[in-house]
């Protein structure tokens, strides 16, 4: 029955036995991706990884993949800004690239991935910026999600715990009026707060971001850019006493339930 009613390109984007063909893209300097396969994997995917350049040989290899995942780390050793030449890349990819999101596909960029997606365009409202505190923040963080936030793959997520390492994390608005705006329509994915789901300052803000921002999404939801790693918290065992072990799952879970449908 599902195979009858699936086209061509969406049965391209399953192996067999079901599962959605996801894709882990690495560049130079990327160091999450193991991380970022194995909870791919975890929860339901067939995953693989793939450099850069060979995607760029063949763009048109995203036309059969369900789900795509920029990875953390720090590509092309962040020269000229961090994700910055990442993005100038991914930017090769043409109509490849467009037609992905423009369907409705899951794309999710964590850390370094969130600081290209911005850079690319396929996150809007403002940019990343080296943080307040002036050095390199390697902590576990407590997160919520706005009232507002629209985005399926947030669904089920209230209050999470995951850990960031990022020296650029620090959100700068355009404006007042977009970070104003980015809230009522539901793009803040993510805020920083304690574990009671207040608002803080450093370290409970990290990198001083406006707005607490920890996270972005496109206007369709499709689109998720955060800089926390969920990746890091995918298993028993992974998560300090008093956080929820494995919660940061439940992001690549909803990934691959939006990429179904």
């Amino acid at each position: 029955m599902m195979g009858a009613t699936m086209s061509e390109p969406q049965r391209r984007r399953r192996v067999p036995g079901g599962k959605l063909r996801a894709l882990v893209l690495r560049a130079p300097g990327t160091n999450c991706d193991r991380e970022t396969v194995a909870a791919l994997e975890l929860a339901g995917a067939d995953v693989d990884v793939l450099h850069i350049e060979r995607l760029l040989e063949q763009p048109a290899l995203l036309d059969e993949k369900a789900l795509l995942v920029l990875p953390g780390g720090f590509s092309f050793g962040d020269h000229l800004g961090a994700g910055t030449l990442w993005a100038h890349r991914l930017e090769a990819t043409g109509d490849a690239l467009a037609r992905f999101v423009a369907a409705g596909r899951p794309v999710l960029g964590i850390c370094n991935g969130f600081q290209a997606l911005l850079k690319l365009g396929l996150l809007q409202g403002g940019a990343l910026a080296p943080n307040a505190s002036g050095h390199f923040e390697c902590r576990w963080i407590w997160l919520r999600r706005p009232e507002h936030a629209h985005s399926p793959l947030l669904a089920g997520i209230d209050l999470i715990a995951m850990p960031v390492a990022h020296g650029e994390g620090r959100f700068l608005a355009d404006d007042s009026a977009t970070l104003a705006a980015l809230d009522a329509n539901g793009d803040i994915g993510f805020v920083y707060c304690d574990e009671e789901g207040r608002p803080g300052d450093y370290p409970i803000n990290p990198n001083g971001s406006e707005g607490a921002v920890a996270a972005l999404t496109n206007a369709a939801g499709n689109v998720l850019g955060l800089m926390p790693h969920p990746e890091r918290n995918v298993l028993p065992g992974q998560a300090p006493r008093g956080r929820r072990d494995g919660a940061g799952l439940a992001i690549f879970r909803n990934a691959v339930t939006m990429a179904r449908s």
